[in-house]
């Protein structure tokens, strides 16, 4: 049971890894365009700034639950690597808690933006118009996904055998 959730939960991951990719590969484009059209031809795009700037909220919000998945985030651990590994652990789990909680309230808070801008049509004061429920709505996908990773980081500090065990990743690679 818990292999078959690991392995959903990998692909799930793998899923927003290559949208991520995906993502940053038409940021890149649609910027070198830009630049082009405002550089060579003096006709600056309308949209490229505004897509742009909401779809690097979605690559920090999104990317975060991957980070967390690979144990990549930033951390310092001078004093956590001096105690014992029953200690390390419970410090582990106290983290991904505490992870578990402010990304909770994270989704909850995003979710609620993104009700209140689409309940009210709220747009970008710009030329393109986006719906704000778009971006907002990138808030409660991320932080859940972020919230389950720290729940599986958490259950793994406290199983045993469990602390050095790697989600199946590599399902949709």
């Amino acid at each position: 049971m818990m292999n078959k959730m690991a392995k959903s939960w990998g692909g799930l991951l793998a899923a927003l890894r290559w949208s991520s990719a995906l993502v940053l590969a038409f940021m890149m484009l649609s910027i070198c365009y830009d630049a082009a059209m405002r550089y060579l031809f003096s006709a600056p795009t309308s949209w490229s700034l505004e897509i742009n700037s909401f779809l690097i909220v979605y690559l920090a919000v999104i990317g975060a639950a991957e980070a967390q998945h690979h144990d990549a985030h930033i951390r310092i651990t001078f004093f956590s690597q001096m105690l014992p590994p029953t200690f390390r652990n419970l410090l582990g789990c106290l983290i991904a808690l505490a992870g578990v909680v402010f990304s909770g309230i994270m989704a909850w808070r995003g979710w609620l933006m993104a009700f209140q801008s689409f309940e009210y049509s709220e747009r970008v004061s710009s030329a393109f118009g986006t719906p704000m429920v778009f971006p907002y709505g990138l808030l409660p996908v991320g932080f859940a996904a972020l919230g389950m990773q720290f729940l599986i980081s958490a259950y793994r500090a406290v199983v045993p055998g469990q602390e050095n065990a790697k989600l199946s990743h590599k399902v949709m690679e």
